[in-house]
């Protein structure tokens, strides 16, 4: 479906609401943002229904953001530390809805334990795949590694290894636009939803790329990075809660 948005929200580094009864606590540490920049005709069609590609300076941006997934707890519970603390790599593209909710969709998210997997995969119907991962810290570099196992495409790696740097006291307007994202939008309930957030404002550091091989940006079904990404950024992470999906009409769920 083809539709107008209306004027999309202004981007802000610091989330634009609480978030007292959350659905999932998590926290998000180690981060690596890889960014390379794209036409929004190029991915367009990968988003979900009542979407369109959110825009800087004209051009969209893929994300490629490898992480570690820490203690996630459903409701007020306290995160679990086993299978709810896990090496996390998604990539993901940036949207706006009918509503001028900016948020971003993720075209895939590996992770390293099953459980999470086949969960993320029934109850909120995310691309989720199973691959054995690490994160590694020598020295000051950090190594984020994955080859994927299940449901495919079997053996899509990716090997990112990073110098991070001096902290951003103030980011540009690009590296706000790329990590200030309040939520994500997809496919639920028959039709788009939008799954809200909330952290405290990034810790960001630039950071040198000291090499990166992948291929799950072409395996999620994009056109595959031409050169070296457009933005690098570290964050040591932050505590998150996610609040429950909204429907299209922006009335949550049950």
């Amino acid at each position: 479906m083809t539709f107008t948005p209306t004027a999309p929200e202004p981007v802000t580094p610091d989330a634009p609401a609480a978030i007292s009864e959350p659905l999932l606590t998590q926290g998000w540490l180690d981060l690596a943002f890889l960014h390379w920049a794209m036409d929004p005709s190029e991915v367009a069609g990968l988003l979900p229904a009542g979407t369109v590609p959110d825009t800087f300076d004209g051009a969209t941006y893929v994300g490629l953001v490898a992480f570690r997934m820490h203690r996630v707890g459903w409701l007020r519970l306290p995160g679990i530390p086993y299978f709810g603390t896990f090496p996390e790599t998604n990539v993901r593209l940036y949207t706006v809805d009918a509503h001028g909710r900016r948020g971003v969709a993720f075209r895939s998210l590996d992770a390293s334990r099953l459980v999470p997997v086949v969960m993320g995969r029934a109850v909120f119907r995310l691309p989720y795949v199973w691959s054995k991962m690490a994160v590694r810290a020598e020295g000051d570099t950090l190594t984020y590694t994955s080859s994927r196992r299940w449901p495919g495409p079997r053996g899509a790696r990716c090997r990112i290894t990073l110098r991070p740097g001096e902290r951003v006291e103030e980011p540009t307007a690009l590296e706000h636009f790329l990590t200030a994202r309040w939520g994500m939008h997809n496919a639920f309930f028959g039709g788009v939803a939008y799954l809200p957030n909330h952290h405290p404002r990034w810790p960001l550091h630039r950071a040198r790329l000291v090499s990166c091989e992948e291929d799950l940006v072409a395996a999620a079904g994009l056109p595959a990075p031409a050169g070296d990404p457009v933005s690098v950024l570290y964050s040591p992470g932050v505590p998150v809660r996610l609040g429950r999906p909204a429907r299209p009409a922006g009335i949550p769920t049950p």
